[in-house]
């Protein structure tokens, strides 16, 4: 099961406030038909608990009996697409959810009641979301909700509705629609809280977390293994360094201090600034040390 259809399934299960949802799910996947008895009116979806919802919301509130249908999609998926249509009282259910001028080309955005009620715009952003919304599967890392509109005046309502609850809404015009879009994780949380999807909030900030933490400690070791390469590769030129120096005057030629560190350098390649300066009797300071191997790298480079 996809991130997305975990969400809408627990969308479904959210008590209905408000016609919104309905009048979402039917402007944005209903298609009107004509027939010798009157109008007709299909929804369209592929997801089979979508479908049963429709059907019981129109039977609640308009006391009728649709039809679901369904047909094999012709794609390599295969999917099956479920279809609720309704012969009976289309133009009064049109009227009441408020759509009939949109299915007539006079209006093609959002309601202003939506707009202006919080309540009512949440459920329709419930509604809008299991029409065409998607959510990229946080395990991705790459976080983005879209939802598709086929008016372009919808998706820009559709993004003013979700500003209004201090998302960060943007539109996408496309050949056959627009999008309205979500690309930052807070934003796409505060959306699952505002349309009451708290169980996948959970389970995307849970996924969140646990790949920042993931990605600090891949950085943390790739940070500590250059580190590690960095004084491999500083410890063995200054120990070719000594080398040449022992090769060619000898280590006695040198000052003590000089020759103490020189021979434990030799010693312990491996060792760090710290544990070089700690092994040093008296111990010296981690810039005591520094500056002793330059002078060590300089009396080479002279000679």
């Amino acid at each position: 099961m996809t991130f997305t259809i975990t969400i809408k399934e627990e969308l479904l299960t959210q008590p209905i406030v408000a016609k919104a949802q309905l009048a979402a799910l039917v402007k944005m996947s209903g298609t009107l038909g004509l027939t010798a008895e009157g109008l007709t009116l299909s929804v369209l979806t592929e997801n089979a608990k979508i479908a049963r919802h429709i059907y019981a919301l129109l039977v609640e509130y308009y006391q009728i009996e649709p039809d679901i249908r369904y047909h094999q999609k012709t794609n390599l998926k295969k999917n099956r697409v479920y279809m609720v249509v309704v012969n009976q009282k289309v133009e009064a259910i049109l009227s009441d959810l408020r759509l009939a001028d949109a299915f007539f080309g006079l209006e093609t955005g959002i309601e202003q009641e939506v707009m202006l009620d919080d309540e009512i715009g949440r459920s329709y952003l419930r509604g809008a979301f299991l029409a065409s919304g998607t959510i990229r599967d946080p395990e991705s890392g790459k976080y983005q909700l879209e939802i598709f509109s086929v008016y372009l005046d919808h998706a820009q309502d559709l993004a003013q509705l979700m500003r209004k609850f201090m998302l960060d809404a943007k539109v996408l015009e496309h050949k056959n629609g627009a999008m309205t879009y979500l690309q930052k994780a807070e934003d796409i949380m505060d959306f699952l809280i505002v349309v009451g999807a708290l169980e996948g909030l959970k389970t995307f900030e849970q996924i969140k977390i646990l790949r920042e933490t993931r990605n600090d400690l891949n950085r943390a070791n790739n940070a500590e293994t250059a580190n590690i390469a960095r004084t491999i590769t500083a410890s063995m030129k200054t120990i070719n360094n000594i080398i040449k120096i022992m090769d060619t005057v000898g280590l006695d030629s040198l000052p003590l201090e000089l020759q103490q560190v020189a021979q434990i350098r030799v010693a312990n390649p491996d060792y760090s600034i710290q544990q070089l300066a700690d092994s040093l009797e008296p111990p010296l300071t981690k810039s005591g040390v520094n500056h002793r191997l330059r002078k060590l790298n300089k009396i080479a480079e002279d000679l």
